[in-house]
């Protein structure tokens, strides 16, 4: 304990704040994540492919808004209002889905959605701002803060995985209900604290300011029946996300190839590039709440050592080594490059894209080995997990603080945003990838074990050459990657003139 105030008392104001509202904010998320499938197949009846479509929108809603979230939060509402308001609709979509009903089911889902797609972009950019770009504290900070939101997944998908047991949906529904209020609490009782720094919206006058605020309420408000409509029709809408992520992606690219700055143009560039990878990473890892947990449910021994394991509880494998790795990395980081050591950012994309395929290629290998029930031995996936785990580590929080080193002052919103519309989008891909799966329905696990062989075998080996290709270009990315301004050769001084021009 003396060793975390010590932490935080050398961090800038707010970030201890942010590291416990994390925890809270969570919670919802971490339920829902983790039991969606589950519920939707149990206890509403939904089949299989419905159920997985579903958990892939509710992916790209959850991760495609916050694309959104970061342009309303700085410029209408501002991120600490914006936050708050997100998650007054997160505590209200639980507390409809407790309800137990389909109707209210997607009306719940409408809110919540609608609450943490737009909120979760504020609190990266609330931590962010407390930082100037060379502050070599930023990478540290969003570590630990990852670990935050790592507890308090570990304490949803523990409570999930009790209820569970049970099918006890309501009472599961109202414990999220009341974690999320817990974030309201928070953030209210440190609300000065978490004032916004360095944002348009406090550029604007009083009177912008006002009808900017009511601006922003009302697409808050406006958003919820849209997002209800939205998931009537599934398919319709994975096509919508599908598109607005291309739209996205060839603006960037725009906005990219005409910057003006050229040192801020090359690392926008490296940006494009590390986003594929982080595609490719993401769209394996958002199978663990629908492919990978269907796999576990009738593919896996989950009697181990006399214990019924519970399908949320296999997320916590993710959750515990995140929450002891992020600190420990952290740490380890900075005695590395404290010795001299490049461990840049290039390097640990290529790291976890490898550690992603190895973590599917040695899930055919335990389905090989399965016992005549077809089976397979926990430990395989248990080693999965770890692996992926460790490259979540890799990818994932320093992606965030990534945002802050390579995006231009005027794009840090829509750039922390777009990096997680990827997710959002990975999470369809995921969809995609669980929808290949066998059906498990008036089967046996020695029936589909060839499909699921086969599928994992595919994404591992994709995974491995993304891997491969970014381990060829890091010299490359190292280049672009750059903290110092440059001179081009139309802008070098003369001899008579200034000493140098900074770009």
């Amino acid at each position: 304990m003396k060793s975390l105030t010590r932490r935080f008392s050398a961090a800038p104001e707010g970030t201890a704040t942010l590291f416990f509202i994390q925890i809270f904010a969570t919670l919802g998320f971490a339920v829902l994540y983790s039991t969606l499938v589950l519920y939707a197949t149990k206890h509403l009846q939904l089949s299989v492919k419905e159920a997985t479509t579903l958990m892939g929108v509710f992916g790209a809603f959850n991760y495609g808004l916050h694309l959104f979230g970061g342009y309303l939060g700085g410029r209408f509402l501002s991120n600490r209002n914006l936050f708050v308001g997100g998650m007054a609709l997160q505590v209200m979509g639980c507390a409809c889905i407790a309800g137990g009903s389909l109707a209210l089911f997607y009306v719940g889902l409408a809110l919540f959605l609608t609450g943490s797609g737009l909120n979760v972009t504020c609190i990266n950019m609330m931590l962010t701002q407390r930082f100037t770009p060379e502050d070599p504290r930023r990478e540290g900070a969003f570590l630990w803060n990852y670990a935050g939101m790592n507890v308090g997944f570990f304490v949803g998908f523990s409570a999930a995985g009790y209820f569970q047991a049970t099918q006890s949906y309501s009472s599961l529904f109202i414990f999220a209900t009341i974690g999320n209020f817990g974030a309201i609490v928070l953030a209210s009782i440190m609300w000065k604290t978490l004032a916004d720094r360095n944002t348009g919206l406090l550029e604007a006058t009083p009177q912008q300011f006002r009808l900017r605020q009511l601006a922003g309420i009302a697409i808050l408000i406006g958003l919820v029946p849209v997002v209800w409509l939205l998931l009537q029709r599934p398919g319709m809408t994975e096509t919508l996300v599908k598109a607005i992520c291309g739209v996205v992606a060839l603006t960037l690219i725009y906005l990219t190839l005409r910057h003006p700055d050229r040192r801020e143009r090359r690392n926008m560039t490296a940006y494009l590039i590390l986003t594929v990878g982080s595609l490719m990473f993401w769209s394996l890892y958002q199978m663990a709440p629908s492919g990978l947990q269907l796999f576990a449910v009738n593919n896996v021994q989950l009697l181990v050592g006399g214990v019924s394991i519970q399908p949320q509880w296999i997320q916590n494998i993710n959750t515990v080594v995140i929450v002891v790795g992020g600190p420990l990395l952290a740490a380890f980081f900075v005695r590395m490059r404290g010795r001299g050591w490049n461990i840049d950012i290039p390097r640990q994309f290529a790291a976890s894209l490898l550690l992603m395929a190895l973590a599917f290629l040695i899930l055919p290998v335990g389905i090989k080995l399965a016992g005549g029930d077809g089976r397979s031995a926990f430990v395989w996936l248990f080693a999965s997990y770890i692996l992926q785990s460790l490259g979540e580590l890799l990818i994932s929080p320093i992606g965030y603080a990534m945002i802050g080193k390579l995006a231009p002052r005027q794009y840090q919103g829509v750039m922390m945003g777009s990096w997680m519309l990827v997710t959002g989008l990975a999470s369809l891909f995921a969809g995609d990838f669980s929808g290949m799966i066998p059906s498990p329905n008036g089967t046996t696990a020695v029936a589909t074990n060839p499909g699921y062989a086969k599928l994992f075998a595919e994404l591992g080996l994709g995974s491995l050459l993304v891997g491969i290709a970014l381990v060829v270009l890091n010299p490359f990315l190292r280049k672009l990657i750059t903290d110092k301004a440059e001179v081009t050769a139309e802008e070098a001084p003369t001899p008579a003139g200034p000493a140098a021009v900074v770009v």
